[in-house]
């Protein structure tokens, strides 16, 4: 009987780890290969905003309200500014008056002048009489075109009593205070687009010959990686350092960029050197850095690596304990974990 017992212990035990052991995760893998490749020169360059504008008053007057301060985000056609414009809303109602006024006299004179062609046709009326009316609806429908024109100059004026954010950004620069005198022309604020960023590497002549307008490339900006997009490179350099300006234009992130700020950038030199190369789906994101999947004994091993270059479809890494030869995880690698059996299935 207890021989029994300890059987059944032991099978149950048996099946017990059968069921808690890990089932093997199925991959694909490539041998991780040493070969040339162009070495990389780093470069250091600044970023700016592409849009700056110092917003000016169009019209003179009291400053009413101010709606913004440094530091503020804002949006495109938000009001920053209303000028005291009291004078010109009641000079704006009595004009609007006047054409009213100006308007009923032009019906009356259309239809008197109407009515006279049609009876002049008939040799019912003198002819001064049909003249008189002409006149009469001529100088009404130049009276209401004028007092018309004179109030749309006046609805300009008012509109420029509200100062708008020409596009959407951030105010760096304050010039004004509440009930202040403001001139036509007089600086109320800066504002700067923090989502477009101009960045400018002076890169000597040899490394400007292989760019082409247009391309994308990888630049370092206050520690993240942005897609940069090539759009000039500016013929009159520095004639000391023999290097030219290459402007990029690269949308921003959301955190902090400050106008003025150093960014990095890496272009491949002409001279190589020996690295361990893989196929660029072998790299991936782990605990924020770039680690790859070693199979070692059907078990995935994680190794942080550097990233030295991209070449095509592939990247050279450097890592400790990377070594020629070596199997590393290019398909499946984003479902296992370290120490996980793994399963190769293009062995």
């Amino acid at each position: 009987m207890l021989k029994k017992i300890l059987l059944s212990t032991v099978f149950a035990f048996c099946v017990l780890n059968a069921q808690e052991a890990p089932k093997a995760s199925l991959v694909e893998v490539e041998t991780l290969k040493k070969q040339e490749i162009n070495d990389l020169q780093e470069f250091v360059g600044t970023v700016n905003f592409d849009k700056k504008s110092k917003i000016a008053s169009e019209s003179s007057g009291l400053i009413k309200k101010i709606n913004f301060e440094v530091g503020q985000k804002v949006k495109k056609d938000e009001v920053l500014v209303n000028i005291d414009s009291d004078i010109l809303d009641a000079q704006i109602k009595a004009l609007q008056a006047e054409v009213n006024m100006y308007e009923v006299q032009l019906k009356n004179a259309k239809k008197n002048y109407e009515r006279y062609m049609a009876l002049v046709e008939k040799k019912s009326i003198a002819q001064k009489v049909f003249d008189d009316s002409k006149t009469d609806f001529d100088v009404a429908n130049q009276n209401f075109i004028s007092a018309k024109a004179k109030l749309n100059e006046l609805n300009i004026q008012k509109s420029k009593k509200t100062i708008k954010v020409p596009f959407s950004g951030v105010i760096v620069e304050k010039n004004i205070n509440l009930n202040e005198w403001l001139n036509q022309g007089t600086q109320v604020a800066t504002i700067v687009n923090t989502q477009e960023l101009e960045i400018v590497f002076n890169l000597p002549i040899s490394f400007i010959d292989g760019l082409k307008s247009g391309d994308v490339y990888d630049v370092e900006v206050a520690n993240k990686t942005l897609k940069a997009t090539l759009f000039a490179a500016i013929p009159s350099g520095d004639k000391l350092t023999r290097t030219f300006p290459v402007r990029f234009k690269a949308e921003s992130f959301d955190g902090f960029v400050f106008d003025g700020a150093s960014a990095k950038i890496k272009f491949a030199k002409d001279s190589k050197s020996e690295a361990l190369v893989i196929n660029r789906d072998a790299v991936i994101k782990r605990f924020d850095m770039d680690v790859i999947f070693a199979v070692v004994e059907n078990k995935a091993v994680m190794i942080p690596v550097k990233i030295i270059t991209y070449s095509g479809t592939n990247v050279a890494i450097e890592a400790n304990g990377l070594v020629d030869g070596m199997q590393l995880v290019t398909k499946g690698n984003e479902r296992i974990f370290p120490d996980m059996p793994v399963q190769i299935l293009n062995k």
